[in-house]
C-alpha cells in the first residue's frame, strides 16, 4: 500500500502539470482573417458621390450625394430583397442629397422608401411602390463614406500584382483579346494600365472558383470605346468554357462576376462602351463614369459622378466577395508563376502531356472564343453560348479570338508577368504575435520537453512528501 499511494500522487501531479502546460497553447490558434468592405456603398448598386444623371432604371438601390436628373423616367428597387431593403438606412433604396429632377416623367421607387434634401424640380411623379418617398436630410455622411472608399482603392492598388498573375495580349488592332489568369485559390490581384485594358477588343477573366479578383487599373482614365471593347468573358469552371456575362448567363451561377471588382483608384473618367455589357463591380471613386447608352454593368458602380441613357441600367449583382485588409492579402501569395499556363488553373495539364499548339490569331468573324485545353491537351466540345442579352438591350456580343487558350500562350503573344504590369508579388502578412498553431512543427518541440520536466519534478515531490508522512506515522 505504500507504493501505490506515490504511484497514484505521481499521475494526479503529472496530469496537473500538464494541463497547465497545454492549456494556454491551445488558445492561442490565430482568428480568421479580417475583410474590409465598401461600407454603406456596398448596399446600393450606384453609389455616387456627385451628381447622377441616368436613365431607364437601375435594379438595385441608389444612393446620390449631390443632384438627380431622372427626367428621362427612372425605377430604383425592383430586384432587392426584403432583407436587403431593411438593410438600407432608414430603408431607403432611393437617397438624394441635392436636388432631384424629374421633368415631365415618373420617377419610381419598385421597393423600400426615398429621401432628397433638396427640391423636386419638374412635374413628374415621384413615388414609392411598397414604401414612401419624402422630404428630408440625407441619412448617409458621403463626404466621410468617400474618404474611406479612397482609402480602400488606394491600399488595394498599393498591394500590387499577387504572385501566379499574368497579363496576356493576344492579337493586335479590332482583334486584340486580353486575358487576366490568376492561380490563387483565395485571392487575385492584377495590375494593368488602362491602356492595356481600352487597347483590347474583348477581355477575359479566369481565376480558381471561390475566388476574389481584383483588377486594378492604373492611369488616369480609361475609355473602352478606344479599341471598341466590345465584350468580356469569364471561366466557367462547371461548363469548363468561357461565358459571356449576362442576365441569363453567368460563370459559375454568377459566383465569379460576385467577386470580380475593377478598381480605378486614378481615374478622373471611366467610359464604358455602349456595346459592352460589363461584369463585376466597379470601384473608380474619383471618376466620372459614363455608362453609355446600351449594356448594363452587371454589378455595382461607385464613382463620383454618373451618367447613362437607353440600355445603359446597373443590375444588381452586388460585390459579396472578401477583400484584404491593408496590411496585405489575406492568405500568402502562390509561388511566382515562370512561364505561361496552359490548361485551366482547376485541371493543369500534366507535364508529359503539355498543349503544344500555338495559339491562333483573332477570328475575322468574331464569336465566341473556344475552350482552353483539358489536362489531356484536348479542348472540351460545346460552346460557351451567345451573349445572352435581354430583349430591349443591345447584344453585349463581341469577337474573341478564335482557338485561343484560356490561359496565356507562350508565342510572341506579348505575355505580361507579374513585373511587367506594373506591380510586384505582395509579400506574405507576418505572423501572428502569439505564435503558430499548437503543437504543430518545431513550435511544439520546446512546450512538451518543458511539459516532461514540470511533470517528472511535480511527481517527484509528491512521492517524497508522501513518504515522509509515512515515516512519520511509523
Amino acid at each position: 500500500m505504500r507504493i501505490s499511494v506515490p504511484i497514484s500522487a505521481l499521475a494526479l501531479g503529472g496530469s496537473l502539470a500538464l494541463g497547465v502546460l497545454v492549456a494556454p497553447v491551445a488558445v492561442a490558434a490565430p482568428a480568421s482573417p479580417a475583410c474590409q468592405s465598401f461600407g454603406v456603398a456596398g448596399q446600393y448598386g450606384e453609389f455616387i458621390e456627385g451628381d447622377d444623371t441616368h436613365a431607364p432604371d437601375a435594379e438595385g438601390a441608389v444612393a446620390v450625394g449631390g443632384n438627380a436628373d431622372f427626367s428621362g423616367g427612372f425605377s430604383v428597387g425592383q430586384e432587392l430583397t426584403d432583407a436587403q431593403v431593411q438593410a438600407l438606412p432608414g430603408g431607403n433604396a432611393l437617397v438624394v442629397g441635392g436636388n432631384i429632377t424629374v421633368g415631365g416623367g415618373s420617377t419610381e421607387v419598385m421597393k423600400g422608401n426615398g429621401v432628397y434634401a433638396g427640391q423636386k424640380i419638374g412635374g413628374g411623379r415621384l413615388e414609392g411602390h411598397t414604401g414612401t418617398v419624402t422630404h428630408g436630410p440625407s441619412p448617409i455622411d458621403f463626404a466621410a463614406e468617400f474618404a474611406e472608399l479612397r482609402r480602400l482603392s488606394t491600399g488595394l492598388a498599393a498591394q500590387g500584382a499577387t504572385a501566379g498573375t499574368t497579363v496576356t495580349a493576344e492579337g493586335q488592332g479590332g482583334g486584340a483579346t486580353l486575358t487576366l489568369s490568376g492561380t490563387n485559390a483565395s485571392y487575385n490581384s492584377f495590375v494593368v494600365s488602362a491602356a492595356q485594358l481600352q487597347g483590347a477588343k474583348a477581355i477575359r477573366v479566369q481565376v480558381p472558383a471561390g475566388a476574389t479578383a481584383v483588377v486594378n487599373v492604373t492611369g488616369d482614365g480609361y475609355d473602352s470605346r478606344a479599341a471598341g471593347t466590345t465584350s468580356l468573358w469569364l471561366w466557367d469552371h462547371a461548363k469548363r468554357s468561357w461565358v459571356e456575362d449576362d442576365k441569363l448567363q453567368s460563370a459559375d451561377g454568377g459566383a465569379v462576376r460576385a467577386a470580380l471588382l475593377w478598381n480605378f483608384p486614378t481615374a478622373g473618367t471611366v467610359v464604358k462602351n455602349s456595346a459592352l455589357a460589363w461584369a463585376g463591380s466597379i470601384l473608380a471613386p474619383n471618376a466620372a463614369f459614363d455608362l453609355g447608352s446600351g449594356g448594363p454593368v452587371n454589378g455595382s458602380v461607385i464613382a463620383h459622378s454618373l451618367t447613362g441613357s437607353g440600355g445603359a441600367e446597373t443590375h444588381h449583382y452586388p460585390f459579396t466577395a472578401c477583400l484584404p485588409t491593408p496590411g496585405g492579402p489575406s492568405v500568402p501569395p502562390t509561388a511566382p508563376v515562370t512561364g505561361p499556363a496552359t490548361a485551366p488553373a482547376t485541371a493543369p495539364a500534366p507535364a508529359t502531356s503539355p498543349v503544344t499548339a500555338p495559339a491562333t490569331g483573332p477570328s475575322a468573324g468574331g464569336g465566341t472564343p473556344s475552350a482552353p485545353a483539358t489536362a489531356a491537351g484536348v479542348a472540351p466540345t460545346g460552346p460557351a453560348g451567345s451573349s445572352g442579352a435581354p430583349s430591349g438591350h443591345p447584344s453585349a456580343g463581341g469577337s474573341a479570338p478564335a482557338g485561343a487558350s484560356p490561359a496565356p500562350s507562350g508565342s510572341a503573344s506579348g505575355v505580361l508577368p507579374v513585373g511587367a504590369t506594373g506591380g510586384s508579388p505582395s509579400p506574405a502578412p507576418a505572423a501572428p504575435a502569439h505564435g503558430g498553431l499548437a503543437f504543430t512543427g518545431a513550435a511544439g518541440v520546446i512546450p512538451l520537453t518543458v511539459g516532461g520536466v514540470l511533470v517528472l519534478g511535480a511527481g517527484t515531490g509528491i512521492v517524497i512528501a508522501t513518504r515522509r508522512r509515512a515515516a512519520r506515522k511509523a
